[in-house]
Order: C-alpha cells, then sequence, then structure tokens
C-alpha cells in the first residue's frame, strides 16, 4: 500500500478504516418489499435503527476519546444514511470531521425486483455459475461492483494525500464507510488485493455488524488487530488469508502457530 504519494510528502495514514453494513431494513424482512418500493428508498426497521446505534457505540469504544476524529463516506440509498445518523449519535459535532455520500458505496444492482420468483431462479443461476462474476439481467455483478470499488479506493487515497479530510498530525483519525454486505466484502478484497475465488467462500456482514481495519506493522492494514481468528474464520478467511492478516498486524516474523494452528486444535479439541 506504501506511506508516501508520488512526491515527498509522506502520506498520513488514517489509523482505522471502519467498514459497516447498514442495520437491519425492510427489505431484510420481507423481500416482497422490493416490488412495491425502489431498493434505493428502503427504510430501516426500529430494530435496524436499534442495531445501528449500537455499532456507534462499538465505534465509540474502538476510537476512544483522545483527539478522536472520524471522517464518513456513506452509501446514497435511504437505509445507509439512516445507519449513519444512528451512528453519529455516539459522537460529539468537534469529533465528525465530514460526512460525505459516495455513489460508488451503493448496493449492488439487482435489476428489477418486481417477480420475486424470478428474481430466486436468478440468484440459483448465479450459485452455479460463480457468484462473482454472475451478473443479473439488467443489472450488475460483483465484478462490476469491484471496478467501481476501485475507483472509491483511489479517490480516497487522494483525498488523503491532498488533505481532503481535516485532521491534525496529533488527531487519532478514523475513517468510517456505511454501506452494504456485497459492497463491504468487496472493499475488503480491494484493499487486500484478495482473489475471486477467495471472495466466493467469504461470509456477507450481519446487519450493522462493524469489520475494522487498523494500521499494523509498517503501516499496512489489518483486520487482525481488532479481530480475532476465531471471528477470522467466521467470515470466511482462509489459513492463508489469516496468516497473511496476521503479518500486515505484527511483522513477518509473527508465530504461525498461534495465529491459526492453535485456535484450529484448540476449536476441535485436537
Amino acid at each position: 500500500m506504501g506511506n508516501a504519494n508520488s512526491g515527498t510528502k509522506e502520506r498520513r495514514m488514517p489509523k482505522r478504516i471502519i467498514l459497516v453494513r447498514h442495520g437491519e431494513s425492510e427489505g431484510n424482512v420481507d423481500k416482497n418489499v422490493y416490488t412495491t418500493v425502489p431498493d434505493h428508498k428502503v427504510q430501516l426497521t426500529k430494530k435496524g435503527k436499534e442495531q445501528a446505534k449500537k455499532a456507534g457505540e462499538l465505534i465509540r469504544g474502538v476510537v476512544g476519546n483522545n483527539n478522536c476524529k472520524l471522517y464518513f463516506y456513506v452509501s446514497p440509498f435511504l437505509r445507509t444514511h439512516e445507519t449513519l445518523k444512528e451512528i453519529g449519535g455516539a459522537f460529539s459535532s468537534s469529533e465528525i470531521t465530514g460526512i460525505r455520500e459516495e455513489c460508488r458505496l451503493r448496493e449492488m444492482d439487482y435489476a428489477k425486483f418486481e417477480n420475486t420468483e424470478k428474481m430466486e431462479e436468478f440468484k440459483k443461476e448465479r450459485d452455479r455459475y460463480g457468484k462473482f462474476f454472475y451478473r443479473f439481467p439488467h443489472g450488475e455483478s460483483a465484478a462490476d461492483v469491484y471496478d467501481r470499488v476501485s475507483g472509491f479506493v483511489e479517490s480516497l487515497w487522494r483525498d488523503i494525500d491532498m488533505d481532503k479530510i481535516p485532521h491534525s498530525a496529533n488527531d487519532n483519525l478514523n475513517i468510517v464507510i456505511i454501506s452494504h454486505g456485497l459492497t463491504v466484502r468487496v472493499l475488503l478484497m480491494r484493499f487486500f488485493r484478495w482473489t475471486a475465488e477467495q471472495v466466493e467462500n467469504l461470509t456477507s456482514p450481519k446487519n450493522a455488524e462493524v469489520r475494522i481495519m487498523e494500521l499494523g506493522h509498517e503501516g499496512e492494514y489489518s483486520l487482525a488487530l481488532y479481530h480475532d481468528v476465531q471471528t477470522l474464520e467466521k467470515w470466511g478467511l482462509s489459513p492463508e488469508m489469516i496468516v497473511d492478516q496476521k503479518q500486515r498486524a505484527f511483522g513477518p516474523k509473527v508465530d504461525l502457530d498461534k495465529c491459526f494452528f492453535t485456535s484450529y486444535f484448540e476449536k476441535n479439541n485436537v
């Protein structure tokens, strides 16, 4: 990833990049909602708002109170904006340095939902074909989402390099990205250069689930500084992917037995 741009100025990386899926939406509860409400206008349920509020409390606990600064990127959909509102309630206005709506963080386009039975057929066809490359008729594939997410990530680095994210050298800066399940997985794929095959095995984040990347060894982001091995396994990361996360966090001399194999033996009572 590197710590500097093409000039002489050193890139000041955010301490954390925090990915959040929106809270439970009406569409998560009843798929028939999509037959009458456009995807981008689907609202959170009461439970979804409570989930988002708890996500804000969790993030509050992670970033602490010492010079804490947060900059939000949010998908343009209503349910992500409602999630942002609940999360933002955990912070003061002086701690939030900016909020930017980012269209490239939107949900994958499944095209029209009017015929729910037909949509289920498409999803079964996708499972047979391969989830990453299958494109819904008149919609998108995960590969299409990857293309636009890649553009967003490049824009994020430029925003950092050009000081478009307000913060001082002493700030505990955190980027919070509020998006959707598939988009979160593809963001992780882009950040960590995972393959299409590796992403096929990942589980989707639960509603309002928080996945935290934190700066580790030599300025490399890692999921392993906050999340334990069991959590990474539950998310579908392979042993090799977990080792990579540990090495990003602690360096190449990390004890690989403690990274993965110890937890494997404990989990299986070996």
